[in-house]
């Protein structure tokens, strides 16, 4: 759907921009959890999009990953929520498990000087342990949609105090088949309930959906050439032929104190053979593609949390944005074939 003849954009119809986190009257302990998080300005999308969610304004927004999109509902959740009350005040909804954890991680990193409490419910982990985490209380609940509706099935996943509900990356979650899950979750919602969608692409499916369960929502576009890399130290290594690049990485790697290094290829026997020959040469070394099924994708993504892998091999799969908070460096062993997947790759932190 995401390639579809129907994707089009949204028109902006609020122009409202504020250039600095002291100027939005968040709560104390949550911008110091924004500085300690690594964010000194709002990006593009934050400048105008987190005023008028924190206001309880409707909002769809159509940015791309990288944008810092998933930190704009994340401050806005944070700060409409109450933590004193032990209950679910916040639902996001994604398309992958993956997506599911980096979020709850962006969440209890930016709240946590707030004590928030942030609960993934995905597909491939046991019902009865989502029942009992539930059930003993979380502000924020972020899962695939499969899984969250089974739990307010159950009436395991209590509804009523939900103030914000947020869809991100609707597009892929349409694309997958989510729309009838997302349509019958909604229904469990109280009609008070604030509404938050994001997108890179806006098909005539999304924006259906948007006019049927969402009110004068304020609409806010950021284009492509608004994304950028400030405050992102970038270097460019001249290599005379392709054969001399591992060389030159190990080397790299040899003189930097780096904690942890994510580095980018093209192809999916290129990642498979550099990360043999650095295993030989005895790197900790990890990798990840498209090839590989969820649940190795999860393991693999485990070891590299953990510190077990000090260096992970990937192919674009991973563009949209990896939360590793001892990520140091960023690698692109080859460039990327467009300007868009160049600042994707180098946004460690979504």
């Amino acid at each position: 759907m995401s390639n579809s003849v129907e994707d089009s954009e949204i028109e902006t119809n609020y122009h409202e921009v504020v250039d600095g986190f002291e100027k939005l009257d968040l709560k104390p302990e949550l911008l110091r959890g924004i500085y300690g998080y690594g964010y000194e300005k709002p990006s593009a999308i934050q400048q105008r999009a987190i005023k008028p969610s924190i206001e309880g304004r409707d909002v769809i927004a159509q940015a791309q990953s990288g944008t810092g999109k998933t930190a704009t509902f994340a401050i806005s959740i944070l700060q409409r929520i109450d933590v004193s009350s032990n209950t679910c005040q916040a639902l996001v909804l994604v398309p992958t498990r993956e997506l599911a954890r980096q979020i709850q991680t962006v969440v209890q990193r930016i709240g946590s000087y707030l004590c928030v409490k942030c609960y993934t419910c995905i597909g491939g982990t046991r019902t009865s342990q989502d029942m009992a985490c539930l059930q003993q209380g979380q502000h924020v609940v972020v899962g695939t949609p499969g899984r969250v509706f089974d739990m307010m099935n159950r009436n395991t996943l209590a509804t009523a105090n939900i103030k914000i509900f947020v869809l991100d990356e609707a597009d892929q979650m349409l694309d997958r088949g989510f729309e009838p899950q997302i349509k019958e979750i909604y229904r469990f919602l109280p009609e008070t309930a604030q509404i938050m969608l994001l997108s890179a692409t806006m098909p005539k499916s999304i924006l259906s959906i948007a006019r049927s369960i969402m009110h004068d929502p304020v609409q806010i576009l950021i284009k492509k050439e608004e994304l950028t890399l400030d405050g992102i130290k970038q270097f460019y290594i001249n290599v005379s032929k392709e054969d001399y690049k591992l060389e030159t990485l190990m080397d790299l790697y040899g003189i930097m104190n780096l904690s942890q290094v994510v580095i980018f290829v093209n192809s999916v026997n290129k990642s498979t053979h550099i990360c043999n020959e650095l295993k030989l040469k005895k790197f900790q070394v990890s990798c990840i593609h498209s090839d590989m099924d969820q649940e190795k994708r999860d393991a693999v993504m485990e070891e590299f949390r953990s510190g077990r892998s000090r260096i992970l091999l990937s192919t674009d799969i991973l563009a949209r944005g990896i939360d590793v908070q001892q990520v140091s460096l960023v690698v692109n062993y080859d460039l990327p074939s467009n300007r868009e997947t160049y600042i994707h790759r180098s946004v460690p932190i979504i």
